[in-house]
Formats: C-alpha cells, structure tokens, sequence
C-alpha cells in the first residue's frame, strides 16, 4: 500500500511517497531497462571489432533434385572469406535456405583457408592457371593501376591485400570453377627470393668468399 500514490489535497492532486519516486528517477534515467540495452549495443559493437574476416556471396543459386515424391529444391551458396591481407578461402555449399547455405559456405571457406605471397600490393609473378573449362590469366601491375577485373576476380581479389592486378577470364563462364581458378593461382604464388634466378645468385653470393679464402691460402 505505501508504494501507491497518496491524495494530499481535495483537488485530486497526487503526490509518490519516496520509494515510488526513487523507482520512477531511476527508470527515467535509465539504470535499468536502458543500461542493459546500452550493454547489448556496447556487446554487439565489440563482436564487430573482433571480426577478423569478411564475405562475399559470389553467387546463390536454386538448385532441385527429383525424388519419388517429385522435385526437392534447395540453395546453392558460393562465398569467399577473406582478412584484406594474405589470407582467402572459397567455399560452397547447399542448404534448405539461403542463410544455411551461406552459413554452411562460409565454414567450408575459412576451413579451406590458403595463405598467399604478396609482393607488395601485387602478385608476385604471372600466372595462368585452369580448372575444368575455366581459364584464368593474372599479372602483376605498377602502383596506381587499380584491380583490373571484373565479377567473380574482382570480388575475390578485394578480400586480398592485392591492390594493383591486371587480369582475364578465358574460357567457361562458370562462377565456381572462375573462383577455385583464381584460388588456385594465388596458391601458385612464389615470392621473389626463392625464383630459381634469384637462388642461383644467392649461391653464387654465398660460393664467392669461400673461393677467395682458398685462393689466398693458395697463396
């Protein structure tokens, strides 16, 4: 009963006693219900930081399959996961709907994970690589150049630290095999210190005081 409001007066004016006015400040300013929704945001604001890669859904795609009972259908996802450095993966996978197929894509990516040779903010060397009908061509570009590719490159390479490539597809136009073909060439990545070139110069560095000590004990 003392937490209701009391008449003070024949006008019908009311008055909180201190314990229901304490609770109405304290909702007003938020020391209940509104600090536990600042906590939610604060928390979801702290998982996004801690993201360390992101996706892109390449292409999603209704696939069906004919039973005894008729056609069955679900969704094929294709996804790359990338950390905009040395690290990209592609994955694909089937689901009863768009969410579980990309969900089940994304763990089959960071699964597959590679980490790729940079030279800089490019690729190290040329490269053509192929798988099944889809052909990929990729070369190295001077600063300033840009990513010179379009749909299914350019959406891999922009989860990449690859800033300057020049690119082409030849072939099929297959989205899944362009992707693992591009994949396929980032794996292909040799940096330059161990070109066959760039070793046999190092063996000739390392061979040289070796033959100048002998020829002074020759001497």
């Amino acid at each position: 009963m003392e937490s209701k409001a009391k008449v003070i007066n024949e006008s019908g004016t009311t008055r909180l006693n201190k314990e229901a006015s304490a609770a109405k400040e304290a909702r007003e300013n938020g020391n209940f219900r509104g600090r536990r929704r600042d906590n939610r945001r604060n928390r979801r604001a702290t998982d996004e930081v801690k993201k360390e890669f992101d996706s892109v859904n390449i292409s999603i795609n209704r696939v069906s399959r004919t039973v005894k009972g008729g056609r069955r259908m679900r969704f094929q996802a294709l996804v790359a996961v990338g950390n905009h450095k040395n690290k990209i993966g592609v994955g694909m996978a089937k689901g009863a709907d768009v969410t579980s197929a990309v969900q089940k894509a994304e763990r089959r990516a960071k699964k597959d994970m590679i980490t790729i040779n940079l030279n800089g903010d490019t690729i190290c060397h040329e490269v053509e690589t192929k798988v099944t009908g889809a052909n990929v061509l990729m070369k190295p570009a001077a600063p300033g150049t840009g990513i010179i590719a379009g749909g299914v490159i350019r959406s891999i390479i922009g989860l990449t630290g690859v800033k300057n490539l020049i690119s082409k597809s030849l072939g099929s136009t297959n989205k899944a095999n362009i992707a693992y073909a591009v994949i396929e060439g980032l794996r292909q990545q040799v940096p330059k210190s161990e070109w066959l070139a760039n070793k046999g110069k190092k063996a000739e560095a390392k061979e040289a005081p070796k033959a100048k000590k002998a020829a002074k004990e020759e001497k």
